[in-house]
């Protein structure tokens, strides 16, 4: 069965955002690959309707039609190509936003963060699902016949820290030096010795029975690899 005609399970809220479960992993994953703080409110965004009502449910509130724009994105490598893409916002009011960037070092109000994820270790692959779907992209190379995994975000520090939680990964997954994007922000991708193919199915294992997942940006991953490899590497979920 293909990820777009699969019926998405709903994840169930939790009673903590700042509580360490696979949910509030994922959750935060997003938060910092592709959202801010300020010290009432918490913003994130998803790229499809998938993502956007698991972070709504995750978070214990509503997605609402007005959250859903279309967004103009410049390309990281070369600021003259802008694509147009769906954009879903969601904002979670109150104390979250002050616990989380005390808790897990998160920007908040535009100062710099610290970037504290011990917290998610039992879910690294939850986090890092949330982070690649936030800031992550992922290509097919024609001319290589190989799958291209690189995140991109304007804040260093949180892609250094994101390398690190890489390297520590299981499996593990080597990973190319930080580099400088002709936007002004910062980019790495995974090396080409990197088993894309096992770092596919660790990084979205279980994603079928908790909902917590991008259709669109699973998908993408699993089509990439299946093309690179030349044969199924499964729906990514089991």
């Amino acid at each position: 069965m293909s990820d777009a005609s699969r019926t998405s399970v709903t994840p169930e809220p939790v009673e903590d955002l700042l509580s360490a479960t696979p949910a509030t992993a994922y959750f935060w994953g997003r938060v910092a690959g592709d959202g801010e703080l300020t010290r009432d409110c918490v913003t994130v965004r998803a790229a499809d309707e998938t993502a956007a009502d698991a972070l709504a449910a995750v978070a214990g509130t509503a997605r609402v039609d007005h959250d859903h724009r279309v967004a103009a994105r410049e390309s990281a490598h070369d600021a003259s190509i802008v694509r147009f893409d769906d954009e879903y916002e969601l904002q979670v009011f109150g104390a979250p936003a002050d616990r989380a960037a005390a808790a897990l070092g998160l920007p908040i109000d535009g100062q710099p963060g610290g970037y504290r994820f011990d917290a998610f270790a039992e879910y690294r692959a939850q986090f890092l699902r949330g982070i690649l779907e936030a800031c992550g992209t992922v290509c097919f190379r024609e001319s290589s016949g190989s799958v291209g995994v690189s995140f991109v975000h304007e804040d260093e520090a949180l892609l250094r820290t994101v390398r690190s939680l890489l390297d520590a990964a299981a499996p593990h997954v080597p990973t190319d030096d930080l580099s400088e994007t002709s936007s002004g922000g910062y980019w790495f991708g995974l090396a080409d010795d990197a088993d894309t193919a096992a770092f596919a199915r660790w990084t979205y294992a279980g994603s079928d029975d908790s909902g917590l997942y991008s259709t669109a940006r699973r998908g993408k991953l699993r089509r990439s690899v299946e093309r690179a490899t030349g044969s199924e590497v499964g729906e990514l979920s089991r």
